[in-house]
């Protein structure tokens, strides 16, 4: 039961990111693009931004994310839509397919699913338990009336 339960789960969450992506995986376009650090206005850090060109300009994009590192002129690819090249994404399996806020959303989830249904099914009354060992299944016409 419990591994049809987390394939169930699986085949859901995986279906819910193909079809959640921001630029959409299906619509966007994807480019080259080049990291290249600027300084942030606000704390005067550098901030790796991926550059592309799409449309006769060049835009630039945040390219932070946790556990990703970044030099200057690495190159990478771009996805983004056409009718808003500015909310392009870097497109990696780390940051575009998979992210932090989701993965721990979805591990809670399935946690607290999972001791639902445990704790529901767990310690069954004596009557629910006489009535499953004596419970007989009435014979199956084999055709409808």
């Amino acid at each position: 039961m419990y591994k049809s339960i987390t394939i169930l789960y699986i085949v859901c969450f995986g279906l819910y990111i193909l079809f959640t992506r921001q630029p959409d995986f299906f619509d966007g376009e994807m480019v080259p693009a080049n990291i290249h650090f600027s300084k942030d206005s606000s704390t005067g850090l550098p901030m790796p931004k991926a550059v592309f060109h799409a449309a006769l300009s060049t835009y630039a994009i945040d390219a932070r994310y946790v556990l990703r590192s970044w030099e200057e002129g690495e190159k990478l690819t771009v996805i983004y839509e056409t009718d808003h090249p500015e909310k392009g994404a870097v497109y990696l399996f780390w940051g575009y397919w998979l992210s932090w806020g989701e993965l721990m959303a979805t591990v809670l989830i399935y946690l607290a699913l999972f001791k639902i249904a445990t704790a529901v099914t767990q310690n069954p009354t004596p009557e629910a338990l006489l009535e499953q060992l004596t419970h007989k299944e009435k014979p199956k016409k084999k055709y409808k009336e």
